[in-house]
């Protein structure tokens, strides 16, 4: 499933340097009604060329090499469209603020911004041909719980995936099953060549001796853990175990990501940080005139190891909300509302990523009393604290609907998915990508 996924991203990012190069060429023969010489077409190429690689970064941060671009066809025109608003903005600017390549091709931008538009989107709409040339291979689910008929919904209803799941064994009731005949026969009579299962489930293991004979029947078994991991981004609660914790977890220094995510954080937080105090007069001036409070709040949230440290922000709250009870009672200001909407309120966060209480990505912190109620209520809540809290998060730019103001359980156990899924795949590039996915975010106005 994850081969399947890297090789649409690749298809999709050679398809789209084809179109992009495609489009140049198909301009130049418009606007001139003739073959372009190779001449005239080197000459657009290079400088073109350099707008490409900002095209790419738009393209990918628009979410268009994700895995879900072939299925959300509904979605792709406009978002294709507003990638080439933005692209066009960079277009322009370049050529035109910047003419150090002696052009500034007014037509042939103007055709090319249009076919490309056309031709990318042609591209995206119908190039799924090239990712469903090979024949579904029939597999075999074994599992419990909601999140195995969510996964068998999921690849069952999308033909995207190069498996189908023919046949499902719940082992929640183990009295019910007949392995010859729900399995074996199964296997057989529908040629079966691929089994995912749930190792970590308790009544999966007598049933191992009877899974294992299939080897010989050429039959390939995949963790369920990693196909659900693969196609939603998040590790479910009721998928992992202490063991699995075990295997798959490890706090074991990563001296080059440490280093390289260390140096990200302090450098930019600094410039951000720097650039940011231009906001502090105005955010001064509106919250005086609206109640006339205090401009920053320090909360006490829990980091690293579970250890507590103070958060800056401005305020939002008509009093300082340090605790998690009683916050129904507590009101937003008018000017705190636009602050958070914003996320304006979180700049003055970049200090204590500069002092090294949080980084640029991670989790985000909680307030104790928080953590005290999910510790609780939440199987594994703490493995989050193995690592730095961050600004933004795996979690803040996949989940849709985040914990706010109260103690949402349900909320974020959901969200402790995701930040367990990080702290298992964390790496360089996985910190680039949500920071990447942050800015979409922002732009956007989606809320984190």
């Amino acid at each position: 499933m994850g081969n399947l996924i890297k090789k649409e991203a690749i298809i999709l990012f050679f398809g789209d340097i084809f179109f992009f190069v495609f489009s140049l060429w198909l301009s130049l023969y418009i606007r001139f009604f003739e073959m372009p010489t190779w001449d005239r077409f080197e000459t657009h190429l290079i400088p073109f060329s350099i707008l490409f690689i900002v095209w790419f970064l738009v393209y990918f941060i628009a979410g268009l090499y994700e895995k879900h671009t072939l299925i959300l066809k509904g979605k792709l025109p406009s978002i294709i469209f507003n990638a080439q608003v933005v692209n066009s903005i960079f277009a322009i600017a370049f050529f035109y603020a910047f003419p150090v390549f002696g052009i500034t091709p007014k037509t042939i931008l103007f055709a090319y911004l249009l076919v490309s538009f056309i031709c990318m989107l042609m591209w995206r709409l119908y190039g799924s041909i090239f990712f469903s040339k090979n024949e579904r291979q029939p597999a075999l689910l074994i599992g419990s719980g909601s999140e195995m008929k969510e996964l068998l919904y999921e690849v069952n209803n999308n033909s995207r995936y190069d498996l189908s799941f023919v046949s499902s064994i719940d082992v929640s009731d183990t009295s019910s099953i007949d392995i010859q005949e729900d399995i074996v026969t199964q296997v057989y009579s529908n040629n079966i060549k691929i089994i995912a299962v749930d190792f970590s489930h308790e009544n999966v293991t007598p049933m191992l001796p009877h899974l294992y004979n299939l080897i010989f029947s050429k039959v390939r078994f995949i963790d369920s853990h990693r196909i659900y991991e693969d196609i939603f981004d998040r590790v479910p609660l009721s998928l992992v175990t202490y063991s699995w914790f075990l295997e798959n977890i490890s706090v074991s220094p990563k001296f080059t990501y440490d280093f390289l995510k260390r140096v990200m954080d302090f450098s930019l937080a600094l410039i951000l940080g720097i650039v940011s105090t231009v906001f502090y007069p105005f955010v001064y001036i509106a919250i005086k005139l609206d109640d006339g409070g205090k401009m920053f709040i320090k909360q006490e949230r829990v980091g690293k190891d579970g250890k507590t440290f103070k958060l800056f922000k401005f305020r939002t709250f008509m009093f300082d909300d340090s605790s998690i009870h009683g916050r129904e009672e507590n009101k937003i200001t008018q000017v705190g509302a636009f602050l958070r909407k914003s996320r304006i309120d979180e700049l003055p966060q970049l200090w204590n990523v500069l002092k090294g209480d949080m980084s640029l990505v991670g989790p985000r912190p909680e307030l104790p009393s928080g953590v005290e109620i999910y510790s609780k209520e939440i199987p594994y809540y703490n493995i989050r604290h193995l690592i730095k809290p961050g600004l933004s998060g795996w979690a803040q730019i996949h989940q849709e609907n985040h914990p706010h103001h109260s103690a949402e359980i349900n909320l974020t156990k959901e969200k402790l998915t995701y930040d367990i899924f990080y702290i298992k795949n964390r790496s360089f590039w996985l910190d680039i990508k949500i920071a990447l996915k942050t800015i979409k975010a922002l732009l956007s106005r989606q809320g984190l």
